[in-house]
């Protein structure tokens, strides 16, 4: 907690301890938060925002992180892709009590529809852009189709996030209550998912 409340200071000590080296470690992080199914919970939406802050202080160059975190989101997504498509069916090969093959079949037909909307949307979505490339292996997505959107997932997260650090994040009043900042960058991240969970508990009522 600690960590993301502080993602700044926490940033510039490692800019400060590992110097270029430290592109290489917010490419691990991000590549971890959409290429790993274990790694849902890492600070992904605030940690661009701040990196773009830290660009337009001077500490890292603009010109070299976006291309390299757009090329760690659209490499964690497709790995993460190819380790649903490749062992998540294995989980539905017997009906169980939380594994059916139907949900399969529904999975499926829902990527058909909606599959690339959903990987670009997943993108703003914490949580949910972890399990959304690995449901599209498990639906066996068109891989083409994935690819595509995936790639174009990729170019508007960073960017939007990245360039909105870059140009706001040292304005005095937003840099002085950064952390108020970061939490609201979170909250705001997980509306929409909140707003799902309270209609679709109103339908079940």
């Amino acid at each position: 907690m600690d960590i993301v409340l502080h993602l700044d200071a926490h940033l510039l000590a490692l800019v400060h301890d590992y110097g270029t080296l430290v592109y290489a470690i917010l490419f691990l992080i991000i590549f971890a938060e959409t290429g790993l199914v274990v790694a849902p919970f890492l600070p992904g939406d605030s940690l661009l925002f701040v990196t773009g802050a830290l660009c337009g202080m001077g500490s890292l160059e603009l010109q070299v992180l976006m291309p390299l975190l757009m090329l760690a989101a659209f490499c964690g997504d497709n790995t993460n892709y190819w380790i649903g498509r490749h062992f998540g069916i294995r989980l539905f090969k017997h009906d169980s009590r939380f594994f059916k093959l139907e949900h399969v079949e529904k999975t499926q037909k829902f990527y058909v529809a909606h599959g690339g909307k959903t990987i670009i949307f997943a993108r703003f979505l914490p949580v949910v852009r972890t399990f959304a490339p690995f449901v599209a292996g498990i639906g066996s997505m068109s891989y083409r189709v994935f690819m595509t959107f995936s790639a174009l997932g990729s170019l508007a997260w960073i960017s939007s996030l990245t360039l909105a650090g870059y140009f706001f994040g040292n304005i005095p009043v937003i840099k002085n209550n950064l952390t108020f900042m970061i939490v609201g960058i979170v909250l705001i991240s997980f509306f929409p998912a909140i707003r799902e969970f309270i209609r679709h508990r109103k339908q079940s009522r």
